[in-house]
C-alpha cells in the first residue's frame, strides 16, 4: 500500500467531511436566523442527560446524528459551564460508542442470526483488508461511520489496543469541529 493511497482516502474522507461541516453550519446559522431554534425552549425542556443518551445512542448506532448538532446543543445548554469541557464530554462519550462498536462487532457479527449489522459494516470490510488501521483513524476524523468501522475491526478480530490507540483521533475530530462551531455560534 503506498503512502500516496493512504493519503488521497484519507484527503478525500476529510473533504467530505468539511463539506459536510459547511452544510451543518449553514443550516444552523438559517435556522438562528429565521428563529427556527428555540434556544430557551431546548434549555428549559431538554435534560442534559436525555440529550447524552440519545448522543451515545446515535454514536453507537452508526451516527445518525451528526455530533456537531449536539456540539451547538453545548454551547447553550451543556452539562459545564464551559463549551470545551462539554465538547471533551462528548468526545469522552464517542470513543465510549466506539468501544461499544468494537465489542458489538467483535460478538455479534459472528453469529448468523445478525445479518442486518453484517450488512451495514460489512460493506467496508475491503477498506479495512486494504488498509488496515489506517481506517480506524481515518473513520475517527472523518464522515466515515466511526461506530461501523469499530464493529468491523471488532469482528475482524483487530488487536484492541491498536483500536484503542488509533481511535484516540477521535478526539482531535472533537477538538477542530468544537472549535468550528464555536465560531460559527458567533455569527449573528
Amino acid at each position: 500500500m503506498s503512502i500516496n493511497s493512504k493519503t488521497n482516502f484519507f484527503l478525500k474522507n476529510l473533504l467530505r467531511g468539511i463539506l459536510w461541516l459547511i452544510v451543518i453550519v449553514a443550516v444552523y446559522l438559517l435556522a438562528r436566523k429565521f428563529n427556527i431554534i428555540d434556544e430557551e425552549w431546548m434549555a428549559q425542556n431538554l435534560s442534559p442527560a436525555a440529550v447524552y443518551t440519545l448522543f451515545v445512542g446515535s454514536e453507537v448506532v452508526f451516527g445518525i446524528i451528526p455530533p456537531e448538532w449536539f456540539m451547538f446543543w453545548s454551547i447553550k445548554v451543556g452539562l459545564f459551564d464551559s463549551y470545551f469541557l462539554d465538547v471533551a464530554f462528548l468526545a469522552v462519550l464517542s470513543y465510549i460508542a466506539g468501544v461499544l462498536g468494537y465489542f458489538i462487532g467483535a460478538n455479534l457479527l459472528n453469529i448468523n442470526k445478525y445479518t442486518f449489522l453484517q450488512n451495514k459494516v460489512g460493506k467496508y470490510r475491503p477498506m479495512l483488508e486494504k488498509y488496515g488501521g489506517f481506517l480506524i483513524i481515518v473513520a475517527a476524523m472523518t464522515p466515515l461511520p466511526f461506530s461501523a468501522i469499530a464493529m468491523l475491526v471488532g469482528s475482524a478480530d483487530y488487536k484492541f489496543k491498536n483500536y484503542l490507540l488509533f481511535s484516540l483521533f477521535r478526539f482531535v475530530r472533537f477538538g477542530m469541529y468544537g472549535y468550528v462551531v464555536l465560531q460559527a455560534n458567533t455569527i449573528t
